[in-house]
């Protein structure tokens, strides 16, 4: 399936431009769309707020999405990047016009997923730089750090990243994938779902 996606930020933009581009692009390229998906909405939305979530839970392997840019996907580059995984993990192509990029079996994939893993890293990094900056300065002004003896930590390491979670669950990210992005094991990622009862969403047939 080929599938053309459009995006505009706000009801004063028209999509009728990315449009064209795409069927320009289709034509010169002897392929057709057989699916558009087209929304006004901020590029801030995490997917499963726009229509790009229900498409990233359609596509399945060997299916083509075709965009204008990849500022279309998202506006942060951790999301963009996180969708770009997902497709490559779910081997689903995606080829964008004005930057010339093409998702699939390719060095260009490849430089994708170490990218992909690097700022995984680099975002956990950041976490635990603000957590020790925080607990130090908590010290400082002299409060009492750790939990009464005897009581439960509610807060784990994926402690605050539930939306985030709750977003790679939805594009069907196993929970090994989950764990590795947060470097902590399976096990954990199955406790804290449990915990937090967050839902595994079933894939579609």
């Amino acid at each position: 399936m080929i599938y053309g996606y459009i995006r505009v930020s706000t009801d004063k933009q028209t999509i009728d431009n990315q449009r064209y581009e795409i069927q320009k692009f289709c034509a010169k390229n002897n392929i057709e769309v057989e699916h558009w998906i087209e929304e006004t909405i901020s590029g801030t939305k995490s997917p499963e707020k726009r229509l790009l979530g229900s498409l990233l839970a359609e596509v399945r392997s060997g299916d083509l999405i075709i965009c204008s840019e990849l500022s279309r996907l998202g506006r942060s580059l951790f999301m963009i990047m996180s969708i770009l995984n997902h497709l490559m993990l779910n081997d689903v192509r995606i080829w964008t016009i004005k930057d010339n990029y093409r998702l699939g079996d390719n060095i260009q994939s490849k430089v994708l997923a170490f990218a992909f893993g690097l700022s995984a890293e680099i975002e956990r990094d950041l976490i635990s730089q603000r957590t020790k900056e925080a607990l130090a300065r908590k010290k400082s002004e002299g409060k009492i750090l750790g939990r009464p003896s005897g009581k439960k930590s509610t807060r784990v390491k994926l402690s605050g990243c539930e939306e985030e979670i709750k977003g790679l669950l939805a594009r069907h990210f196993s929970k090994a994938a989950i764990g590795r992005i947060y470097g902590v094991n399976r096990m954990t990622v199955d406790s804290f779902l449990k915990d937090r009862m967050i839902d595994v969403p079933k894939k579609t047939p």
